[in-house]
C-alpha cells in the first residue's frame, strides 16, 4: 500500500489551503476577469447584508429604533467618531469612503467564518485591491489639499540637517510599502485562522484525538470572531491615519 493510500485509510489526508481556491460558479475552464466565481458571490452576499442592515433594516427610521436600526446606529456611531478622532475635523468628509471600508470587511470577514463559505478578505488579490485604493486616495487627497506641501510628510525638519536626506529616503520607502503591509496584515491574518482551523478539522477524524480536536476548533473559532472584528477595525482606523497624514502633512 502506497504512502498516500496510508493516509487515506486512517483519515489523516487534508489540505487546509483547498478552501482558498477560486472556482467558478458555473461550469468548469479558465477564469477570465469577467468570470462569475466563488469570491465575487461572497463579496455581493456582503454588499447585499450591509444593504439588508442599514437600507432595509433602517428603513422606518423611528424613534425607538428596532434591533437592526440600533446595530446600525451604533455602527454609524462608532465609526463616526474613530474618523473624527484620528483625522480630525477635516476627515469627516471621508467618513462615508472608511464606512464603506468597514462594513464591507467586517460583513466579509464574518461571512467567512459560515461553515462551507469562502472568506474573500484572506485572498491578497481582494485586500491589495482595497489598500491600493487607500494608497491612491490618500497621495491624491494630500497632493489636491497641499500640493508640493505634501512632500514635507517625508521631510524631517526636526532631525539634525544631516540626518535629514536619510531620513527622507526611509520615510519614502515606508510610505510605498503602506499599501504592502495594509493588504498583508489583513489577508494573512484571516488565511492564517481558517488554515488552523482546517488542520484541527483533519485531525478531528481521528477517534484518540477528536476531543481535543474538537475543543481547540471552538477556541479558535471564537478567537477568529474576534480577529474578524479586530482586522476590520484595524484597516479602518490605519486609514484614518493615512488620511490624517495626507490632510496635515506638517504635523
Amino acid at each position: 500500500m502506497s504512502e498516500q493510500a496510508t493516509q487515506e485509510a486512517s483519515g489523516l489526508v487534508f489540505h487546509p489551503l483547498d478552501q482558498f481556491i477560486v472556482k467558478p460558479l458555473f461550469g468548469e475552464g479558465p477564469i477570465m476577469w469577467y468570470t462569475p466565481t466563488n469570491v465575487t458571490l461572497w463579496m455581493g452576499i456582503a454588499v447585499l447584508c450591509i444593504i439588508g442592515l442599514f437600507v432595509i433594516g433602517s428603513r422606518g427610521r423611528a424613534i425607538v429604533p428596532t434591533r437592526s436600526q440600533s446595530i446600525g446606529e451604533l455602527i454609524y456611531g462608532f465609526t463616526y467618531k474613530m474618523v473624527e478622532d484620528v483625522a480630525g475635523h477635516d476627515g469627516v468628509k471621508f467618513f462615508p469612503y472608511v464606512m464603506t471600508l468597514f462594513m464591507f470587511i467586517l460583513f466579509s470577514n464574518y461571512l467567512g467564518l459560515i461553515p462551507m463559505s469562502f472568506a474573500t478578505t484572506s485572498h491578497i488579490a481582494v485586500t491589495a485591491v482595497l489598500a491600493a485604493a487607500v494608497f491612491l486616495t490618500v497621495t491624491i487627497v494630500g497632493f489636491v489639499k497641499n500640493g508640493t506641501k505634501f512632500l514635507g510628510l517625508f521631510w524631517v525638519s526636526s532631525a539634525p540637517l544631516a540626518l535629514r536626506p536619510i531620513l527622507a529616503i526611509i520615510e519614502l520607502i515606508s510610505y510605498f510599502v503602506r499599501p504592502v503591509s495594509h493588504s498583508i496584515r489583513l489577508g494573512g491574518n484571516i488565511m492564517a485562522g481558517h488554515a488552523v482551523m482546517k488542520v484541527f478539522a483533519g485531525f478531528a477524524a481521528v477517534a484518540l484525538i477528536s476531543p481535543l480536536s474538537v475543543a481547540a476548533i471552538t477556541a479558535i473559532y471564537g478567537l477568529e470572531i474576534l480577529v474578524a472584528g479586530i482586522q476590520a477595525y484595524v484597516f479602518a482606523i490605519l486609514t484614518c491615519v493615512y488620511l490624517k497624514d495626507a490632510l496635515h502633512p506638517g504635523h
